[in-house]
């Protein structure tokens, strides 16, 4: 070929990303239109309770059973995780025998199981020597329907989050470690300082994820009458017999409030995340 031969270039054409993009759209047009021609959607049912006050207070409950399973969660999750860790073979035995338990049977039944604790054990009783009892109620007093929630929730997220806990932390270089050492710091000092600061990058994500799970996941407690919003949405429908309508004002707010924990999540991911790239350190 001559040096002053100009080369054209033909861009590639995709056809086919445009036929399937088509074809999605067409799908999706299709399926809008047929959801809001039916029958049993009713609009006007949606809208009248979609800022009713028991709905609002179970929006309110959802919300706050997410927060304080994940607070206790993560606290909980920071120190299995560390006795996972742990020199210590007995620490490292009860902290994998907890994670065991709790990642391998179903939140579902581990809810259950706390609103049922009345049947295993029907008192709780608390006897100090020298003392006497210092404490004894019936167990369905104690654990309610919304304490039975909160303690399967946490217990259950404390299994999962140290697990992501342990993995950001063994993402850290061991010289960190080394060198805080070496300048005196003690092992408490050096986690709390220098390690976990740096493993966040790593476990805010997965985190995040977590929480988002976990607003989901309070759906389950209706099943013990948790007093959250699918709850308050089940004991609507079951007397006005609104199935759909009261199903799709669950998913609203379910949607609402993922949208804005998936903000606050990319928010803080930005935030941890700067200094580094994709491809490390910039």
């Amino acid at each position: 070929m001559n040096d002053t031969e100009t080369v054209r270039v033909v861009p590639v054409r995709h056809y086919g990303r445009w036929l399937t993009a088509l074809l999605v759209v067409g799908l999706a047009a299709l399926f809008l239109r047929a959801l809001l021609d039916s029958p049993n959607l009713e609009p006007a049912t949606i809208g009248e309770y979609l800022f009713k006050d028991y709905i609002l207070d179970g929006v309110v409950t959802t919300l706050w059973l997410t927060l304080l399973a994940m607070v206790l969660g993560t606290v909980g999750g920071v120190l299995l995780a560390v006795m996972r860790l742990s020199p210590n073979p007995v620490l490292r035995a009860v902290s994998w025998a907890f994670i065991w338990v709790f990642r391998g049977t179903p939140l579902l039944v581990q809810i259950i199981f706390f609103g049922f604790l009345g049947a295993l054990f029907p008192r709780l009783t608390l006897s100090l020597p020298f003392t006497g009892t210092v404490f004894d109620q019936p167990t369905s007093v104690v654990v309610t329907g919304t304490v039975a929630a909160v303690l399967a929730l946490s217990l259950n997220e404390m299994a999962y989050a140290a697990e992501v806990i342990r993995g950001g932390i063994l993402a850290v270089d061991g010289g960190q470690t080394e060198a805080a050492a070496a300048l005196g710091m003690s092992p408490a000092l050096t986690l709390r300082r220098v390690v976990l600061p740096q493993a966040m990058r790593v476990i805010i994500p997965p985190m995040g994820n977590e929480t988002i799970t976990m607003l989901k996941s309070t759906a389950l407690v209706s099943i013990i009458a948790g007093r959250d919003l699918m709850t308050a949405v089940q004991t609507v429908y079951q007397g006005n017999y609104k199935v759909i309508p009261l199903l799709v004002v669950a998913a609203i707010w379910y949607l609402a409030l993922v949208s804005l924990l998936s903000a606050g999540q990319w928010a803080i991911e930005r935030r941890f995340g700067r200094g580094f790239s994709r491809g490390g350190v910039r």
